[in-house]
């Protein structure tokens, strides 16, 4: 293969460069206005950096509107709803890879029926179904269903066992161990891409959710971080740097799990998609 020329190089990098610059602007911008004072930000010429920094802001928002609880729930339901996914989207996918019954493929092609489905078409049909249950205004239907499977998880899964050699399976069998050991001895240890991919997925949606808990709590105790986000602005009288105080609260963690677990998460992906 040609190599590409080193003016190329250099006109990709900066391409490159440009573009990350591009798409760090906003938040940036997002990290300074959240350290004005209430009015700087209208200012003009407009600051671009504030001088001193207000970190009252940041204390204002964590204490006094009440983030740490609404921090608390975020991380409760996330975590949960990690967990559900990740063990129930193993498990079926587990099975739809290494056991053989009728209507195997009907199952796959249902479940991936089932993800063309926009969730507007389900949203009402679930919000009676978790008021039959005695559930609404409470944290249960925000993670309790994951823990039954996922259609996105199970495809995802599925395909990653899929590129596993099935010799292990059968040889494991041969050697007296039950499908639950070759699954949890066997098969877990080598999808840990996958299940990082999945898990990384599954934190994002959960944390960055807002219209499930809009639908399902009404008691501001039980607000997720972005519920509270999205009536802060009535909390703080419309102050610009207090709103963007609480943005920076909310983006962060999911900035930080994504820079931490990146390469699992491109691994996983990338693996899951060697074979269909």
């Amino acid at each position: 293969m040609n190599k590409p020329s080193v003016g190329l190089q250099w006109t990709a990098y900066v391409v490159l460069i440009g573009g990350t610059l591009f798409m760090l602007v906003p938040f940036l911008q997002m990290i300074s206005t959240s350290l004005m004072k209430p009015g700087d930000e209208l200012t003009l010429p407009p600051k671009l950096w504030p001088n001193p920094f207000e970190w009252n802001n940041y204390y204002k928002v964590w204490v006094e509107v009440n983030f740490v609880r609404y921090t608390m729930n975020s991380v409760l339901v996330t975590v949960l709803d990690m967990i559900g996914m990740v063990a129930s989207c193993a498990l079926v996918a587990y099975g739809l890879a290494f056991f053989e019954f009728k209507g195997r493929s009907l199952i796959i092609v249902a479940m991936l029926g089932t993800m063309m489905l926009p969730s507007q078409v389900t949203m009402i049909p679930t919000y009676f179904i978790w008021k039959e249950l005695g559930m609404l205004n409470t944290l249960y239907p925000l993670y309790l269903r994951s823990f039954l499977g996922g259609a996105f998880g199970i495809f995802l899964m599925h395909q990653f066992f899929k590129t596993l050699p099935r010799e292990l399976y059968d040889a494991a069998w041969v050697d007296g161990a039950n499908p639950w050991t070759i699954f949890y001895k066997i098969y877990m240890p080598l999808t840990k891409p996958a299940l990082s991919a999945l898990a990384v997925f599954t934190f994002i949606s959960s944390w960055n959710s807002t219209l499930d808990p809009l639908i399902y709590l009404q008691d501001k105790k039980l607000y997720t971080l972005p519920l509270g986000l999205l009536f802060l602005r009535n909390e703080v009288e419309n102050k610009t740097p207090m709103i963007m105080a609480g943005s920076v609260i909310t983006l962060l963690p999911v900035l930080i799990v994504f820079l931490f677990a990146q390469k699992q998460f491109v691994q996983g992906v990338a693996s899951a998609g060697l074979k269909g």
